[in-house]
This record gives structure tokens, sequence and C-alpha cells, in this order.
């Protein structure tokens, strides 16, 4: 079981899924750590004809580290194709998980989540008013331990 894990974080790795930019997406979110400047945009194309909407297309860039890239593309593979309740469900799941994790480790995929449910309600936001920007949401986590942070400051 742990060399599958393995493996599939090393594919990830190696060839991130749905990495990229998006022509035309139907809403763009990011996920911002305020402490260093990385960065997560997440684009959608969303089919809104059944009872709620779905992501039909989801792509993703990061400016970030390989861990960041790594959890973008575990997480729009999950998220692709899934009605907005259910991503918003994966979402609440994956960051509950993250509580159990150092700060420093959880930071970016917490990004990422929060990258994709910016996109979300961006998406429901410009249904009202199709002016609204890209929505962007900060980390609470970082990626810097308190042992950096103290020598850092001293």
């Amino acid at each position: 079981m742990i060399q599958q894990v393995d493996r599939e974080i090393l594919d990830h790795m190696i060839d991130p899924k749905n990495y990229g930019s998006m022509e035309d997406p139907d809403a763009i979110g990011i996920g911002e750590n305020p402490q260093n400047g990385e960065k997560v945009i997440v684009y959608l194309r969303v089919d809104d004809a059944g009872e709620a909407p779905r992501i039909a297309s989801i792509r993703f860039q990061a400016i970030g580290c390989m861990t960041t890239v790594v959890a973008g593309s575990i997480i729009t593979e999950e998220a692709r194709e899934l009605a907005f309740p259910q991503a918003e469900e994966m979402i609440s799941v994956a960051l509950g998980m993250l509580e159990n994790v150092p700060p420093e480790e959880a930071a970016c995929s917490e990004m990422v989540a929060l990258a994709l449910q910016a996109a979300m309600d961006t998406w429901h936001a410009r249904r009202e008013n199709p002016e609204i920007p890209a929505l962007v949401y900060k980390i609470e986590n970082t990626c810097v331990t308190k042992e950096e942070t103290a020598k850092e400051n001293g």
C-alpha cells in the first residue's frame, strides 16, 4: 500500500495533472501565502445545466514548491467532474485532515484547496455581477517553521 501511494505521489511530481492555464475560464480563484508570496491559481469551466454547477474542466498554476504542485495535481484530479457541493465537501474534508499536520506541511495543500474554493465562489459571485474579479483567499498556515521564524527575527 505504501509503495502504491509513493508511486502515485511520484507520478504527480513527474507529470503534474491539470497543470497550466486555461483560455476563457468561467472562473478563477487564487490561494495565497501572504508570508512568502506563494500562490496557486485555479481555473474552472463550469457546466451549470444540471441541479448543481459541476466542474467540467479544471487547471491550475502554482508559484510555489514541488509540494504545492503535487497537491494541486492531486486536488484538481479529485475535483474534476464533481458538482460544487461535492467539491466543497472534498475541500472541507481535506482542510479537516490538515488540522493534524504540522502547519509548515499543511500550508501547500491548504493553499490549493482555498484556491479551488475561491474559484467556485468567484463563479457564484459572477452570476450576480460579471465584473467581480478573481477572489483571493489567504492561508492560515505557513510553510515557515517556528524555528525558522525565530532565526529570521534574531
